[in-house]
């Protein structure tokens, strides 16, 4: 999905393989369907056969960083890749992933999704002790805790040492010279990172979908705090002797994830429409259609329309070959910006009281032009339905509104914010109606609400 600048979004999606000729080609591949999760930057890392870690990144969409004869120079049996939304660090070529780095006679090459929340505190320290920084990205941060761990520690014990000092969230894919591919998952499992096989190797991925394209088998999901170190002899499993509660960011079902992706053995797809159904039960209302405004909302809307009965239509049509918006300098060349993308079906609104169904209203200003097209028009009545609670708290874990006056919720009650957005009645699903959707029993009981109820897993400090 492209996100306009007025949609959440989040770090980063992630890919590696093992023993494959193809590596590079099938990361290439892997990476193009993670690409929802980033499209600012793209990078692979391969490893050669004389050991050395060849590395292509730069910015823009894995199709645009990439071009046939890249792919066919990066020769080797393991790759790891990356594709960026920026959420710690700048926007900048210097912050691409995969990170690179040479300590003594190893090379090792990261990639990373999530934010970590002690990052300003470790930087402190490591600068203190003599270490320089070549980016602003908290990737390079834990890369230099583990180069410091592994002094007089053999790589097992220097992942556990580093994962036991990183707060926050993170799900880290790395490899190294001597052939190992390396997944870490924060203690709190806040961000997906599964793994896969292909032909008999492991592939590791931050969804499912990616398996699925390069025609992997899943295997399971990390748990949390899990490490797995995978070479030429298989795969093995250590544990950070941490405990801590899980906390998936509920959100991967709501928005972010691919609908095509599965989590704990839950279709995001069926998900979706489940989180729709309950909130036709919790807020429901009399009208000629359900839409969505695509393609955030389209999954909750079949929900939505399935339990009321009332038919859906897709009222608004997107224009897929356009992609990220430019942020214009004038309200109005923004709000250009913003209607470029969706245009109405006027057949099909004119005249109609409607539905419209959203994963969310974040900082509310493309809701706000695109309800206004849609009076314009001619529509006699707006209902809208929110298939999350309001988002009142920012997020300190990964996802670009990080804090509480870019949220309208934060501001406006649900009544101030139906005025500013100028509908007929405004709805949002109940926390408890959300987690109740999800038919989700986690023997820990399960999910990050941060951003909904305030209440953070993992402390942090400004």
């Amino acid at each position: 999905m492209f996100c306009s600048e007025n949609r959440p979004r989040e770090a980063c999606g992630i890919f590696g393989i093992l023993d494959h000729k193809d590596a590079a080609q099938l990361t290439y591949f892997g990476l193009y369907a993670l690409q929802h999760r980033g499209q600012e930057s793209a990078g692979i890392s391969v490893l050669s056969d004389d050991k050395k870690i060849q590395c292509k990144k730069g910015m823009g969409l894995v199709p645009d960083v990439f071009s046939k004869e890249d792919l066919e120079s990066l020769k080797g049996n393991l790759a790891i890749g990356h594709v960026r939304y920026s959420t710690a660090g700048n926007s900048m070529v210097e912050n691409t992933q995969p990170f690179l780095v040479q300590h003594k006679n190893m090379s090792f090459a990261l990639v990373h999704n999530g934010n970590l929340t002690n990052s300003h505190i470790l930087k402190k320290e490591l600068e203190d002790d003599g270490s320089i920084f070549q980016t602003t990205m908290d990737s390079e941060i834990a890369i230099h805790v583990f180069v410091k761990n592994l002094k007089g520690n053999n790589l097992e014990t220097a992942l556990v040492k580093t994962a036991e000092k990183l707060e926050g969230a993170f799900s880290f894919i790395a490899m190294t010279s001597n052939g190992e591919l390396i997944g870490i998952k924060d203690p709190h499992s806040f961000r997906p990172l599964c793994i896969g096989k292909l032909n008999g190797k492991y592939v590791l991925s931050s969804e499912t979908c990616a398996l699925d394209l390069v025609q992997a088998e899943f295997l399971r999901e990390l748990e949390p705090g899990e490490i797995v170190i995978i070479n030429k002899d298989g795969i093995r499993s250590i544990n950070s002797p941490k405990p801590a509660k899980r906390a998936f960011c509920i959100f991967e079902y709501i928005y972010f994830a691919r609908p095509d992706s599965t989590f704990f053995g839950k279709n995001v797809y069926e998900m979706r429409k489940s989180h729709g159904i309950q909130l036709a039960k919790e807020a429901p209302v009399d009208a000629d259609i359900v839409m969505p405004f695509p393609d955030s909302g389209v999954y909750a809307a079949i929900g939505y329309s399935k339990e009321s009965k009332i038919p859906f239509e897709m009222g608004m049509i997107r224009n897929h070959y356009v992609g990220r918006t430019f942020i214009q300098p004038t309200q109005e060349m923004r709000e250009f910006g913003v209607r470029i993308k969706l245009n109405p079906v006027k057949e099909v609104l004119k005249n109609k009281e409607i539905i419209i169904v959203e994963d969310s209203i974040i900082r509310g200003t493309t809701a706000k032009t695109r309800v206004k097209a849609l009076r314009d028009l001619g529509v006699k009545k707006i209902h809208m339905r929110i298939s999350c609670p309001p988002h009142r708290f920012p997020c300190v874990y990964g996802i670009d509104f990080s804090s509480r006056g870019e949220l309208v919720a934060a501001k406006k009650t649900v009544d101030e914010l139906r005025t500013y957005l100028d509908l007929d009645t405004l709805h949002y699903l109940s926390l408890e109606g959300l987690l109740e959707s999800t038919g989700i029993s986690l023997p820990d009981q399960g999910f990050c609400k941060a951003c909904f109820d305030g209440e953070y897993p993992v402390s942090f400090s400004k």
